[in-house]
């Protein structure tokens, strides 16, 4: 069967959620926007507008064009409103208790036809798929952050998921203007299989007293050519999600080179989560981040 994806659902209103949200109602789709907390859905339309308005005053899209996309963007605190929906994005906290009861919790209200994704970075989409009523309609899409930015997203197939969902995904992919790539169901994926271990590394040279948050971040840029130090990378990312991309990767893979670094544990524990705790690898409470260590 052909399945034509017009009305998305996506579930959490953070930083992706809210992303996810936006690419797709610049695409001409219709957007249910759900998430636990009013005021995380209140913020998410709000740094929304805020994006559009910027575009407007660019001379990038004019005042209706923003209205439009606006528009196309509902607000839904329940999950009943997601019921007709041709495709559901789950982009919750990098959980998997969370994630497999939004999936329990969204059954009844879902039509049989509908295509089921989660945005996860790292967790097995097979695993995911097994609390869901239609395994074979269940399929990983992952954005990279920030979405309205980058260009790539990977879709992984569940152990389960039938040919028609996958090229549906990927139609939807095409449709947004982004370029698919496809992952098998392994711990962590293509792009954060192979980030995330190199971000460890550079905490574990951090940790190790063989440079400083500067040093570390300024050989990278410029001995490696990356737009942003592996440390400032991480911050961006959360040290909480970096941590746990690690322990998906230790534990699903049993090898001692995915140990995530003790200091990454530290910094965790300390609540000192990188930008959105104002605290990470960077202290970003002034005019410019300071280096902690």
């Amino acid at each position: 069967m052909s399945f034509n994806i017009e009305k998305v659902g996506v579930i959490g209103a953070g930083q992706m959620g809210s992303g996810i949200a936006l690419v797709c109602a610049q695409s001409g789709l219709d957007v249910r926007l759900n998430d636990v907390a009013e005021e995380r859905l209140n913020a998410a339309l709000a740094t929304i507008n805020g994006l559009l308005s910027r575009q407007v005053a660019k001379g990038q899209m004019d005042e209706a064009g923003r209205t439009a996309i606006l528009d196309r963007i509902k607000p839904a605190s329940r999950l009943e409103a997601l019921g007709d929906c041709d495709l559901v994005i789950e982009a919750a906290s990098e959980s998997e208790d969370t994630k497999r009861r939004i999936f329990q919790n969204l059954r009844p209200f879902l039509k049989s036809e509908a295509i089921v994704a989660s945005n996860t970075s790292s967790i097995s989409i097979t695993r995911l798929a097994s609390v869901t009523a239609n395994p074979e309609q269940f399929i990983g899409i992952h954005f990279m952050n920030p979405v309205p930015k980058m260009q790539l997203v990977e879709l992984i197939r569940g152990i389960a998921t039938r040919d028609d969902t996958y090229e549906a995904a990927k139609n939807f992919v095409v449709k947004l203007g982004k370029t698919a790539t496809m992952s098998e169901d392994f711990p962590a994926f293509i792009v954060n299989r192979i980030l995330l271990p190199m971000i460890n590394e550079a905490v574990y040279t951090l940790y190790e007293g063989v440079g400083s948050v500067e040093s570390i971040d300024t050989a990278m840029r410029l001995g490696a050519n990356h737009p942003m130090g592996p440390l400032q990378l991480a911050d961006f990312i959360g040290l909480d999600t970096c941590l746990s991309v690690m322990q998906v990767l230790h534990e699903g893979l049993a090898d001692s080179k995915y140990r995530p670094c003790p200091l990454l544990v530290k910094y965790v524990e300390a609540g000192w989560l990188g930008r959105k705790a104002q605290r990470g690898f960077y202290d970003y409470r002034g005019e410019v981040p300071v280096p902690t260590r």
